[in-house]
């Protein structure tokens, strides 16, 4: 089959599209055919060895994580899917971007009938990182929330599940994504230079929460908005929040398949948007990398298997 892979850290050049041998699944396990699997700002780090201290890379690498497919093969001991069955699910092992993939068959559910494969295959890291940011600032209809980044893969679905709590929410993004922001009764403000004040502005005064997705600096203009460290989170300036007492919630925080379920049967009803911004075939890896790594993509991007 094939597969991505690097053999040491470095630049997009060092992606590979190998020939590799097809797995077997094992007990408890499934063979996914993967139709669909989205792509991550952390896989970048981590092949680049930005974060070899925290996630070190065994090379050859693979990676990848979230995955949408069809089950082909099934090991002993599994319960509940069967060869035929459409699945969304993840993988700890770094192996989605493939054709095939294997995986626990605790980390899969079945795929919700109208359910698209690019939203299927790009949920589980932006939808749970999401849903932890959203659990760890606990916002209420009382609130008004900050969210960086808004317009991004965990933003976008940050402020959707903000918003279904009945918050009130101001989204940091660029202006050309504020008409985005408004048609989910979202309060767009532009980042940069002066954002202080116009968040102030837009909030009448007063913030209760800040959920931050993009790092530098935001958990320090929480700070300075006058959020309480308990109530903010971020997924990338960790340093910032050991710092302030901030808080750090992101994918591990909520990654099982209970959650992952939730999301699905949200996405497949209509009641919350995956923004898919572009998808790419395997062997065009480095293009999709090119892209989300220029930081202004609305929403994710998919590779296609």
């Amino acid at each position: 089959m094939k597969a991505v892979r690097f053999h040491e850290y470095g630049g997009i050049d060092v992606l590979r599209v190998e020939e590799v041998e097809r797995p077997t699944p094992g007990a408890g396990q499934l063979l996914v055919e993967v139709r669909a699997a989205g792509i991550q700002p952390g896989e970048v780090m981590i092949r680049e060895g930005k974060r070899h201290g925290r996630w070190p890379a065994t090379f050859p690498s693979g990676q990848g994580s979230d995955l949408a497919g069809v089950v082909v093969e099934v090991g002993p001991q599994v319960r509940g899917f069967a060869v035929g069955d459409e699945v969304v699910g993840f993988t700890h092992g770094r192996a989605s971007h493939a054709e095939f993939v294997v995986v626990d068959d605790v980390h899969v559910v079945a795929r919700p009938q109208g359910l698209p494969w690019d939203v299927a295959g790009s949920l589980y890291v932006a939808g749970t990182t999401a849903y932890a940011c959203v659990f760890a600032v606990d916002p209420g209809p009382a609130d008004t929330v900050v969210v960086s980044n808004a317009a991004g893969g965990v933003g976008s679905l940050a402020v959707q599940l903000a918003r279904r709590r009945g918050a009130t929410v101001i989204g940091l993004a660029s202006e050309r994504n504020h008409p985005w922001l408004k048609e989910r009764d979202v309060v767009p403000v532009a980042y940069g230079e002066g954002v202080a004040a116009r968040i102030r502005e837009a909030s009448g005064g007063g913030v209760d929460a800040f959920i931050d997705t993009f790092g530098d600096g935001y958990v320090d203009l929480a700070v300075e908005l006058g959020v309480r460290p308990e109530r903010i989170n971020t997924i990338r300036d960790w340093q910032a929040a050991a710092r302030v007492g901030a808080r750090t919630y992101g994918e591990g925080a909520a990654a099982s398949a209970v959650v992952l379920g939730e999301l699905a049967r949200l996405a497949a009803r209509g009641e919350l948007e995956v923004p898919i911004a572009r998808t790419h075939p395997l062997e065009r890896v480095r293009d999709a990398f090119r892209e989300l790594e220029q930081g202004h993509t609305h929403g994710k991007i998919v590779l296609r298997p």
